[in-house]
């Protein structure tokens, strides 16, 4: 079924989207599989089964009222009354500020629409009733801060890791002693990730994917037992060099590497008319690949704002989400720069996995573009978006060409396939961050029926290695 992800580009019959939008689900469910029994051109039999997918999805992460979301900001900020939280709620909607839907014609909040805010809303935190919930944001940009100057001196810096990840299948989704298959993601043995090793796995692997394959994983296979943990333990170490784009240095690729990287990707990389006139009016005249990449950088840092957003599976077009709505996550981010970059005549990919601080261990995706004389760069255009957001223009500046060392690369490509491959759609079809599970007859739902940690146990700093 992911060899089908392209028919995402076909567009949804009007009713159903009317359906949808207003929430009403199960109708719209209903509809569909009164399509499907008819005679339909292959195309729109696809896009249907994929849309009834999404649908079953859609509502699982906007779980707060009206009501339940003024209350949560009224505990969590200052306000003057009951009213007056849910009028600013309001306005913070109408700004595009906060993520929501309609279910069954009522609006609902995202779930963490509250974190949004203050982590994108820095004149919402002198209203904070508990001053704390910002002081990780803080301490880690000051640590950021601090790397990027020991980068800039030192030429480099390298870290050693030791992660643990580990999934659990919920007591009420455990079917005792049946075959199930669990995917868990480890580093992909290329670029910055040296002396990766895995130390132990919950039980004998039934499959390691290669080193070097871009969406690599360790796949268990068993009958489960009753409170199965799942988990995998590795170590390995970040090498990332400081790259100083004002002179010359050694690539770090060649043009038959990077020539791929110019194509489209469907669904979400897609050279779109709008896409393209974005595109040229950003990058104007400019023939320099660097420029035209800073260009397009600098653009998306000043111009879109951070925002959590739904799973990515159920967003039909990453990118025109962002370019129109002027907002998404990190992944979102990246998928935009690297589609832009691409009608510009500018090879860049993607790469993704966790980012890893003495502080903080979490999901996190970035990019990486192809310019001579230096070779595969990297863009993180959601550090350098929040780095604007703070006024401080030397991180801004650091995150187009170059990255911190905390990060753990678990993929090397967008929407690659596990190997061997999982038999039912995955819950992300093109990231592999958290790790995947399926019964024999279907895949298992993240969140509602399975639940994922990352662990960092040990983290250090160790000499450079060029």
């Amino acid at each position: 079924m992911e060899n089908d992800l392209r028919y995402l580009t076909v567009g949804l019959p009007e009713d159903i989207t009317r359906l949808k939008w207003y929430g009403d689900l199960e109708r719209a469910k209903r509809v569909i599989d009164m399509r499907l029994e008819k005679d339909i051109p292959e195309a729109l039999r696809k896009r249907l089964e994929l849309e009834k997918w999404i649908l079953d999805r859609l509502p699982r992460t906007y779980i707060y009222t009206k009501e339940q979301a003024a209350k949560r900001f009224r505990e969590a900020l200052w306000t003057e009354t009951e009213h007056d939280a849910e009028e600013e709620l309001e306005q913070l909607r109408d700004e595009g500020a906060v993520e929501w839907i309609f279910v069954d014609g009522q609006v609902r909040y995202k779930d963490n629409f509250l974190e949004n805010l203050l982590k994108t809303r820095k004149e919402l935190w002198p209203r904070l009733k508990d001053p704390s919930r910002v002081e990780g944001r803080i301490k880690g940009s000051q640590l950021l801060d601090e790397t990027i100057a020991k980068m800039k001196e030192k030429g480099g810096l390298a870290y050693r890791f030791r992660i643990r990840t580990s999934l659990k299948v919920k007591a009420d989704a455990e079917r005792i002693g049946n075959p199930i298959r669990v995917y868990l993601p480890i580093p992909v043995e290329k670029g910055q990730v040296k002396a990766f090793k895995l130390l132990g796995t919950s039980i004998g692997p039934s499959h390691i994917a290669p080193p070097g394959y871009p969406q690599r994983t360790v796949c268990m296979e068993t009958e489960l037992k009753q409170g199965e943990e799942f988990w995998a333990e590795y170590t390995f170490e970040d090498h990332i060099r400081y790259v100083d784009l004002k002179k010359a240095v050694r690539r770090e690729g060649t043009e038959e590497e990077s020539e791929p990287y110019l194509r489209e990707q469907l669904p979400h990389i897609r050279f779109t008319p709008y896409l393209i006139e974005l595109t040229e009016q950003v990058v104007r005249e400019e023939e320099d690949p660097l420029k035209k990449a800073r260009k397009i950088y600098d653009y998306l840092t000043t111009h879109m704002m951070y925002s959590f957003v739904r799973p990515y599976g159920t967003i039909d077009d990453l990118t025109g989400f962002m370019a129109t709505g002027l907002k998404g996550d990190c992944g979102i981010y990246a998928l935009l720069f690297i589609t832009m970059c691409r009608i510009a005549g500018v090879p860049a990919r993607w790469q993704s996995g966790l980012y890893a601080t003495p502080l903080e261990i979490g999901c996190h995706d970035w990019a990486r573009f192809y310019v001579e004389p230096y070779g595969w760069l990297y863009a993180d255009c959601s550090f350098g978006g929040a780095a604007w957001r703070d006024g401080n223009e030397e991180r801004r500046d650091f995150y187009f060409g170059n990255l911190d060392p905390f990060r753990v690369p678990l993929c090397d490509e967008f929407q690659y396939g596990f190997m061997p491959q999982k038999s039912f759609l995955r819950e992300d079809p093109y990231d592999n961050q958290s790790g995947e599970a399926e019964y024999m007859d279907r895949g298992l739902i993240e969140g509602l029926e399975y639940e994922t940690e990352k662990k960092l146990i040990e983290i250090e700093e160790i000499p450079f290695k060029r």
